[in-house]
């Protein structure tokens, strides 16, 4: 392997954002959101060469769903999903026009329902609710290929 050496050029990395967001204002959305989230990974994967894990797959979609629920449930109006491509991870934002942050409770295995941020913590590598102007924006970090068998989404073996 050859090193560009002083005053020589060499190749930068790619560094241009890969993302897409999407606006939901009903309920029924959730799962238009789910599939949106899916083929986004989809086509990370087939276009952009990037590997993904069936395990990411899964889990994006989880937060996806879980988050949207969330906006959906308990503020008025449509939110807004971004996802976007960062550093081997999806990082999963939902806004809302909501200014109360939400209950995050500790695992309690008798209570029944709410489990939803506590899920969303579980599975992500980080977890952040930031207050806008105007709402709040919660972020989810998804690592893309974390396998450990190696098991890549859409691979036939």
């Amino acid at each position: 392997m050859e090193l560009a050496g002083e005053g020589e050029s060499q190749r930068s990395l790619d560094t241009s954002l890969i993302s897409v967001s999407a606006a939901f204002e009903g309920s029924e959305d959730i799962a238009a959101a789910r599939d949106l989230a899916r083929s986004f990974l989809t086509d990370i994967q087939a276009v952009h060469g990037l590997p993904v894990s069936a395990r990411a797959m899964g889990m994006v979609q989880l937060v996806v769903s879980e988050l949207v629920t969330n906006a959906r449930k308990y503020a008025p109006g449509p939110c807004l999903l971004t996802l976007e491509v960062e550093n081997g991870a999806v990082q999963v934002s939902v806004w809302d026009c909501s200014t109360t942050l939400p209950a995050i409770y500790h695992a309690d295995p008798g209570r029944v329902g709410q489990h939803g941020l506590e899920l969303v913590m579980a599975v992500s590598t980080s977890f952040c609710i930031d207050r806008k102007p105007v709402g709040k924006r919660i972020t989810a970090a998804v690592v893309l290929a974390d396998d450990p068998g190696g098991d890549v989404a859409g691979r036939q073996l």
